[in-house]
């Protein structure tokens, strides 16, 4: 049987909320619609380039989150040491390169980091700070994490909507 992206149901982002419960459900609805976008997809499906010269697909996207996650929740803020899935120094854009992926576990691999990422960030003040790790050593904090993630999984879930389109004509939010 030929494996598919997993149905998703995606929870409404808050309407009425504190910041934390805001920032949290604003960047799960994200994490749902990335999962939302491949819902249903074939292997195939999932690792087919958006449109010439970009080789951007859906699975590269997802493993792409992963990391992201694991860079900014676990590595900066947490300070833990990560054993990245996709990234060597060598290749430091190979979580893009979905071509050889196994999907199934690469999305095994996006929702143990997001369990992480959440992990990492529980009952942790958003006004903690923390030094990015890296020649630029910027200060951040905790909340800062939040509003650049739900950024960059915007900005990433229009991409996966066109891409979607592109693949079967699915759209949507």
């Amino acid at each position: 049987m030929t494996w598919r992206a997993p149905e998703i149901t995606r929870t409404p982002e808050p309407y009425v909320a504190d910041e934390r419960t805001m920032l949290e459900g604003w960047l799960d609805y994200h994490r749902q619609t990335l999962l939302l976008k491949c819902a249903g997809l074939t292997r195939e499906q999932l690792t087919t380039p958006s449109v010439e010269p970009s080789g951007l697909t859906l699975l590269g996207l997802v493993r792409h989150l992963a990391e992201v996650e694991a860079w900014w929740f676990r590595e900066n803020f947490a300070g833990q040491k990560v054993d990245y899935p996709y990234f060597t120094p060598e290749q430091p854009d190979a979580d893009f390169d979905a071509g050889a992926g196994d999907p199934e576990a690469d999305f095994a691999i996006f929702h143990r980091e997001v369990e992480l990422a959440r992990a990492a960030a529980a009952g942790r003040s958003l006004d903690e700070t923390f030094t990015e790790v890296g020649p630029k050593a910027r200060v951040f904090n905790l909340r800062w994490i939040y509003v650049h993630l739900i950024e960059e999984y915007a900005r990433h879930n229009g991409h996966a909507d066109l891409i979607r389109e592109r693949l079967d004509g699915v759209t949507g939010e």
